[in-house]
């Protein structure tokens, strides 16, 4: 599996073809043999292959034993990437003179590497280290490509599921695609594409496919507004597909091509979509964007936390992987560096946070691995702390170059670019189920549509996901001011409280209890009609909670009051009373009291958080006004329910 960048494993070139002799010394004395491989060499330094190819073999057929033609045949063909010629020429001067230079096994070990020949690779590194007087860096490299060896020995023998399935002419075509994204529903998938022509090799522009009948259909480019003359790469959508954040490499007069301005090198840009449409893409400005690289952002379900990667001072290797979060003001905070649990002295690229804000995919060319850059899952603990990264095997992983995989919400399918044989032309994107062991964690999600309740007008309100045992915020978002419409990711194994809220409306609250949840991948589909501040207009408390026969509030209830106080104290003139209401089981006069007594903890409760007590009243209707028939436990458990009802702005 070769994704985004097809290339070999970094070699590190020797004067291989000096032997460890006086100066001027060959180890032939043929005239004739000495003088066609220096012939060759010269032939090589100007880059014409050919001709030195022709020479080295005439000075070989001069002398069979003369060790120096042999390596440069060796680097030849290692510079041409005709690995397997390159591998037997090393073999060749080695079973001559084993001696003859200490970088002879190192460089065979690295091509072997590269071709896969792990017993072999291993054997010749551990050669090259018995050496005397080896270089400290490919000293250091050996030792971590021993350990390499050992992983991919080990992996190939026992191989993980893996099934790649091209995605088909819907997205794919005779260009290269790669970098996908989709959104949680599954109905969005956005891509990149390379539509080259004869006279520009690369152009990228992004391209979007709408799942219809369960098959994607014909991507189309999403819009002049993102696209442009030069290149957008890499884009990370949001879950709810109404944010893409990309990079372009716009320098700070804003050249190559795309009329935006950056500040030196590539920068991160976003855009949110406005009904159908995109609005105009801006820089994310400092200290996301800087003078230095960065790329490949990826944007958390969260909405208020951005990964990406860079290569900024500071770092532990060539580019590293760093995070930063939305504050409340607006602004972005100092990205930080995400540690050497992650971060490698190598390279880290492509990194993807999944909607469960947990689980991280990432390319490495630093953790132990198949020896190229590789892909690595790391999870988050409880306390914010990112685990050991782990391998996703062979064959995912292979000794090419692995990065850019995107795992879809519900976790079973995964995606990827490849230039394998049978697509539809250079690199194509599949899918393939990721077996259990790397799977995130599990979640569903809420979507639908705002709009005011009396105009059907579409709301761009704001939503908040708030995990009710911790009251801390999980998720914000905000729905499309065009259309109403959202999607808000839900984590299971929690209980939460969703509270929407708009200028101008009552707000909104749901409860989702999805900690004993057993659907976890069923989504929940509703529509959010939003009240007006209009005398009469009733909004339920749904996160308010008591226990059973009694009306001492439940903590959890502190997360939906608090939203109540913080309402009442935005619109100051606003009086409203409280109500509590039970279903018909017991004691109809038990039942108005125990709803009495609930509605006055409510008022109790914001009274006592500074709500001034003329300002509120509050009002037991026992069963007297239920919402729906009290026929099953599912509607007694509606009917028992606190409001609040506006009686004066």
């Amino acid at each position: 599996m070769k994704h985004i960048f097809i290339a070999t494993f970094t070699i590190l070139f020797f004067l291989t073809c000096k032997a460890q002799l006086a100066p001027g010394q060959y180890t032939t004395t043929n005239k004739k043999a000495i003088s066609y491989y220096e012939d060759g060499l010269i032939y090589f330094q100007r880059g014409d292959s050919e001709k030195a190819i022709a020479e080295a073999s005439k000075a070989i057929e001069k002398d069979a034993e003369f060790v120096e033609p042999h390596c440069l045949l060796a680097e030849i063909y290692q510079t041409n990437k005709k690995n397997q010629n390159a591998i037997a020429e090393y073999i060749k001067a080695i079973q001559i003179n084993p001696n003859f230079n200490n970088s002879l096994f190192f460089n065979l070990a690295q091509l072997e590497m590269v071709e896969g020949k792990f017993e072999d690779a291993k054997k010749d590194y551990e050669q090259f280290l018995k050496k005397q007087y080896v270089n400290p860096n490919s000293k250091d490299i050996a030792l971590r490509q021993i350990d390499n060896c050992t992983f991919a020995i080990n992996a190939i023998k026992k191989p993980v599921p893996f099934e790649p399935k091209n995605m088909g002419d819907g997205i794919n075509s005779m260009f290269d695609e790669y970098f996908p994204a989709v959104t949680a529903d599954a109905q969005t998938f956005l891509f990149t594409r390379n539509n080259r022509t004869e006279t520009i090799p690369m152009q990228e522009d992004f391209l979007i496919s709408k799942k219809e009948n369960n098959i994607w259909s014909k991507a189309a480019l999403i819009g002049n507004g993102i696209n442009t003359f030069g290149n957008e790469g890499a884009p990370s959508l949001s879950s709810d597909g109404q944010l893409l954040f990309f990079v372009a490499c716009a320098e700070i007069d804003g050249s190559y091509g795309s009329n935006r301005k950056g500040f030196g090198s590539c920068d991160i840009f976003y855009t949110q979509k406005v009904g159908n449409n995109w609005a105009k893409p801006y820089n994310m400005n400092p200290p996301i964007s800087t003078q230095f690289y960065e790329t490949q952002p990826s944007f958390a379900a969260d909405g208020k936390t951005l990964y990406f990667v860079s290569n900024r001072p500071g770092g532990m290797g060539s580019t590293d992987i760093y995070v930063s979060t939305l504050k409340d003001n607006g602004s972005w905070s100092m990205p930080l560096n995400l540690g050497n649990k992650v971060n490698s002295k190598e390279k880290e690229e492509s990194v993807f946070i999944h909607p469960d804000g947990k689980t991280l995919y990432f390319g490495s060319a630093g953790h132990t691995g198949m020896g190229g850059l590789d892909i690595y899952v790391s999870r988050m603990d409880e306390n914010g702390i990112w685990g050991e990264p782990v391998n996703l095997g062979y064959p995912i992983n292979t000794p090419g170059d692995e990065n850019s995989l995107v795992v879809g919400a519900s976790g079973d399918l995964a995606y990827f670019a490849s230039n394998r044989p049978g697509g539809y032309g250079g690199l194509d994107v599949y899918q393939f189920d990721l077996y259990e062991a790397a799977r995130p964690g599990k979640i569903t999600y809420v979507k639908g549509k705002v709009y005011d309740a009396k105009t059907n007008k579409p709301l761009g309100a704001h939503f908040e996901l708030i995990d009710l045992a911790t009251a801390k915020s999980v998720i914000v978002s905000d729905a499309n001011s065009g259309n109403g419409e959202f999607l808000v990711t839900l984590p299971v194994d929690k209980n939460y409280a969703l509270n929407v809220t708009h200028p101008g409306y009552l707000f909104y609250s749901e409860n989702f209890a999805l900690k004993e949840y057993s659907e976890k991948t069923k989504p929940f589909l509703m529509n959010v009609p939003l009240l007006s501040l209009d005398s009469g207009s009733v909004v339920e408390l749904k996160n308010v909670f008591f226990e059973t026969a009694k009306f001492d509030l439940k903590p959890e209830s502190k997360v939906e009051l608090n939203k109540l106080v913080s309402f009442l104290n935005l619109n100051k003139t606003l009086r409203i009373e409280l109500g509590g209401h039970t279903d018909n089981v017991g004691d109809k006069k038990m039942n108005q009291i125990l709803s009495q007594n609930r509605s006055k903890s409510v008022y109790d409760y914001l009274v006592a958080n500074g709500i001034e007590a003329k300002r509120l009243a509050y009002k037991g209707y026992g069963d007297t006004k239920p919402k729906v028939n009290n026929d099953t436990e599912e509607h007694r458990a509606i009917n028992r329910r606190t409001e609040f009802k506006v009686i004066g702005k």
